[in-house]
């Protein structure tokens, strides 16, 4: 068989050449049926036939089954997810590296995957948490990573973004008579540029572990990979835009003042008029953003008689409040809120995915019989729209 086949066009020509020996045995077997219904006694020649026949047939019935076999286990391997760490460990740059008797050079792997999805697509933050894995023989604590998951995705091949960011919206659209002149709606932009930024981290090992690929996995996994997203969490809500710093959504967002004159009592109630105030900016919120303190604080909430408001301790409802997801992370400041259409307000632009670099030849590594691994990602953060996200104060800490 040609070594350029598919495994289905492989699995249909063992299927064709059963069939085709399952035809030959069921022809001679039908030829001896007559002959008998005749009064002829089978001769040996026919019973040759016959035995061989139906070996080949056998033969081929244990090839089909072995396919069929290859094909499940193949499915079932397609079907999981692979890991940062495992991609990592089973490529073909990495082991031709590790397979050396001395490893000498370097060797560099994307991983692509730093990012707060929570579907089982590639490159979703399942990926940090594998049931299966085995590196390390307790699990790490992990914070779930989500705030990227809430804003506009993007690439780009530069190392600065050049975008204009909305100032004002002034809407005059009115109707007008016959002859008369039309009003004049103001749109004023304001230039930006939103520079990639490079988030890296490393750790020296034993140049040992480069053949213990659980040790590894776990290592890309658990620390490196997780801390560059722990890392670009707190950027994408809290960078200062000074020096190294990306421009964070907190820090580019619009004040909380309370519209309409109304009045809020409890942190429920500030968050409801956050949402009113971007909705009021024309922009509808599609997410909130608070520290696990506070979503702890409003979940526990009681009555008057001692139930839960909102709160249930035997809910398995991902968290929403007012129709909203909530977001719980650290990287949000205690009594603190962040409201707003995220997806409208901002947009991430990848410049270099996750990498693991893998070196001997740092410092005093060979020497010491030491390797490097280094983890690193560039992206940009653009802010298109601050006044479709809010930030203020809940009012729960004096």
């Amino acid at each position: 068989m040609s070594e350029h086949k598919s495994a289905a066009d492989l699995a249909a020509e063992v299927k064709r050449d059963f069939e085709t020996k399952h035809d030959k045995v069921k022809e001679i077997a039908e030829k001896a049926l007559a002959e008998a219904e005749k009064g002829v006694t089978a001769s040996g020649t026919t019973k040759d036939l016959a035995d061989q026949a139906i070996a080949g047939m056998n033969e081929a019935k244990a090839r089909l089954d072995e396919m069929d076999q290859k094909m499940a286990r193949r499915g079932e391997q397609g079907d999981r997810h692979l890991t940062a760490g495992e991609r990592f460990v089973e490529d073909e740059a990495f082991k031709s590296f590790a397979g050396q008797t001395r490893p000498r050079g370097r060797a560099i792997v994307e991983v692509k995957d730093i990012t707060s999805l929570t579907t089982d697509a590639a490159g979703s933050a399942g990926a940090l948490v594998n049931s299966d894995r085995r590196g390390l023989q307790v699990e790490l604590p992990q914070r779930r990573l989500t705030v990227r998951s809430l804003l506009l995705p993007g690439q780009t091949a530069s190392n600065a973004i050049e975008y204009e960011q909305e100032k004002l919206f002034t809407n005059a659209a009115a109707p007008v008579a016959e002859g008369a002149a039309k009003p004049q709606s103001e749109l004023q932009f304001e230039d930006k540029t939103a520079t990639v930024r490079t988030i890296a981290h490393w750790i020296r090992a034993s140049v040992q572990i480069l053949a213990d690929a659980p040790a590894m996995r776990s290592i890309i996994d658990q620390r490196l990979r997780f801390g560059l997203g722990l890392t670009e969490e707190n950027q994408l809500l809290n960078g200062s835009g000074v020096g190294q710093n990306l421009t964070g959504l907190v820090t580019a967002a619009t004040a909380y003042a309370a519209p309409g004159s109304l009045v809020a009592t409890t942190q429920v109630d500030i968050i409801r008029l956050m949402i009113l105030q971007s909705a009021l900016a024309e922009f509808p919120p599609n997410g909130i953003v608070l520290n696990p303190i506070d979503w702890a604080a409003i979940e526990m909430g009681k009555d008057t008689q001692g139930r839960y408001i909102i709160g249930n301790p035997q809910g398995t409802i991902s968290p929403t409040l007012w129709g909203l997801p909530v977001v719980a992370t650290q990287a949000m400041g205690v009594d603190k809120a962040l409201v707003g259409a995220f997806n409208l307000a901002a947009q991430i632009f990848d410049r270099q995915d996750a990498t693991v670099d893998v070196s001997t030849e740092d410092g005093d590594n060979f020497t010491r019989n030491k390797v490097t691994i280094r983890a690193e990602e560039r992206l940009a953060l653009a802010i298109y729209r601050p006044q479709a996200i809010v930030y203020g104060d809940l009012g729960r800490v004096a």
